[in-house]
């Protein structure tokens, strides 16, 4: 754990520059104590480093001292290489980046690493895109990420679901971020978290002012909040269903979103429980013909009649 530890600060300081060494205590969990003892164990070994005391000091390397060491353990350089779909990267514009950046980390790992890394790539893929999930509308993110690089509030025409037109907002952006092959923007508007889809932004315009972040709030922060309200929405409607046991490995795949409980199985058919947001949402069981019946509340049950009554009609034969 030692070595770990003194690869890592000196890593830092490479990367850094002058840390004070209560900064580099908190980062690597250990006392400041700690932290001037490794500092001296690595002086000892030969590595141009010192330590200023005072309010500006910290640890430092010599100027123009470099090392060409990884630090990375077997596990760590493949783990390098279990990269997501090429399509993430692609629409940031980072395709031929990250081609490279791959290259020359597999220049730069030990010889004995490199092997493993390098069957790694090639048998391990991780594609976050959902089965079958239609095609896309193009993402532009690029004014996205100017004004989230650059720390510049932005103004959006953006389209809500299930609206025609487009409203016009000025946010406070935290960064992008991809769920499901699906791009968002998460960014504050008037002080509060709100999630906007890219492929609905119809424009967007980086603003001369600077972002205005909450103070101490990174994107992770703002994503986890926004993340727990979508699935967790309160005030859902509870509905118990029945689903005939031949069909509940695809109704669990294709409701999975809306499940609350674990199906109970007797005989030929499963419970369900599900919560679903609103009772027109539950005219998507009708995909599920008569495998599916809706056992309670009655309000859905009706919302179902109701909308096969209407299928019924339109497809009587005319004449």
């Amino acid at each position: 754990m030692k070595s770990d530890r003194l690869l890592s600060i000196l890593l830092l300081l490479q990367t850094r520059g002058r840390i004070p060494a209560r900064e580099l205590a908190e980062r690597l969990e250990v006392s400041v104590r700690t932290i001037y003892r490794d500092v001296e164990a690595l002086s000892a070994s030969g590595v141009p480093v010192y330590a200023e005391r005072g309010r500006h000091g910290g640890i430092e390397l010599l100027a123009g001292f470099r090392t060409d060491v990884t630090g990375l353990t077997a596990d760590e350089s493949r783990a390098l290489f279990i990269l997501a779909a090429q399509g993430a990267h692609a629409a940031l514009g980072l395709d031929a980046a990250l081609g490279s950046a791959l290259r020359k980390v597999m220049a730069a790992l030990p010889a004995p690493h490199r092997p493993a890394a390098e069957v790694t790539s090639r048998r391990i893929l991780v594609d976050a895109t959902r089965w079958k999930s239609g095609p896309r509308p193009d993402v532009d993110l690029d004014v996205l990420q100017d004004a989230v690089f650059a720390d510049r509030r932005l103004r959006l025409r953006y389209r809500h679901s299930g609206e025609q037109e487009a409203r016009t907002y000025t946010v406070d952006p935290y960064g992008l971020v991809s769920k499901a092959g699906v791009w968002y923007l998460v960014a504050d508007r008037r002080g509060k978290p709100q999630l906007f889809r890219a492929d609905r932004v119809r424009s967007a315009t980086v603003l001369a002012e600077v972002v205005r972040r909450r103070p101490g709030v990174e994107l992770a922060d703002v994503w986890e909040v926004l993340r727990r309200q979508v699935e967790e929405r309160p005030g859902g409607i509870d509905v118990t269903v029945r689903v005939r046991r031949d069909r509940l490995d695809l109704f669990l795949r294709l409701m999975a979103s809306s499940l609350v409980s674990h199906p109970e199985v007797a005989g030929d058919w499963a419970t369900v429980r599900l919560s679903l947001g609103v009772v027109g949402e539950a005219r998507q069981l009708l995909q599920f013909s008569d495998q599916v019946e809706v056992v309670s509340p009655p309000q859905v049950r009706d919302e179902l009649a109701r909308a096969a009554a209407s299928v019924t009609a339109l497809y009587q034969p005319v004449g």
